[in-house]
């Protein structure tokens, strides 16, 4: 039979269930919307010791921002399997899973949160970017980048980043069509950069020649023959 008495969490349980209740929260609205005492009484604990274990909001928002963080780069890790087209499809489908789910959270982190523009923030979101970068060119096959290949690449991501803000906004467009739609992104800017550099071309000719009739790439090419007069 329960006594009912509530068993004591240690400092790093009590720690991480904070940052645990705090993303909840920044994921359903702003972080500057969210109070300390919603924290805590999300928390089943007092404001001060919410204090006790954290200095303050910014602190807290900050550790579940890293949480987050490396749950978002952790989505951008895929098995090499099937081509190309389709493995950055199903990269794109966890992006926007991450996304869906943490829209404010998300929102606020790109656009200006609680803590834009300190160090441990733009660290945070640089990891994010590199891991999503170093993942690009491992699927690529590709150990040191051309100047061409880390601008398509980084660019793609930037790409995807305000492609995921602007459909928060409203959410007017399917997300499935824009899943799809950013990885034909990919696609015709290799093609743009392949129209100037030879290395480029060749990593366009080897998607192409390793893409299935029926993948992305094979798609897009077939969507652009269609508009042809």
């Amino acid at each position: 039979m329960s006594t009912g008495v509530r068993r004591r969490m240690g400092v790093e349980e009590r720690r991480q269930q904070l940052i645990g209740v705090a993303l909840d929260l920044f994921s359903r609205r702003s972080p500057d919307e969210v109070s300390i005492d919603e924290i805590a009484s999300a928390a089943g604990i007092s404001r001060p010791l919410v204090y006790h274990y954290f200095p303050g909001k910014l602190s807290l928002y900050e550790a579940a921002l890293k949480r987050a963080s490396e749950d978002l780069a952790a989505r951008f890790a895929e098995p090499h399997e099937g081509s190309l087209g389709a493995r950055l499809l199903r990269v794109m489908r966890r992006f926007f899973d991450f996304v869906d789910e943490h829209g404010p959270g998300f929102s606020a982190l790109m656009r200006g949160g609680p803590a834009v523009g300190s160090s441990t923030t733009n660290a945070l979101i640089d990891s994010v970017r590199q891991a999503a970068y170093e993942q690009i060119l491992a699927h690529l096959g590709v150990t040191e980048a051309s100047a061409r290949m880390e601008l398509v690449v980084r660019s793609w991501i930037s790409l995807a980043e305000s492609t995921a803000l602007i459909w928060l906004d409203g959410r007017r467009i399917p997300r499935t069509e824009l899943e799809l739609q950013l990885v034909h992104d990919f696609a015709a800017l290799v093609a743009v950069s392949a129209a100037h550099d030879a290395d480029m071309a060749a990593l366009l000719r080897t998607m192409v020649k390793d893409e299935p009739a029926d993948g992305p790439f094979a798609e897009l090419v077939g969507r652009v023959m269609s508009l042809a007069p």
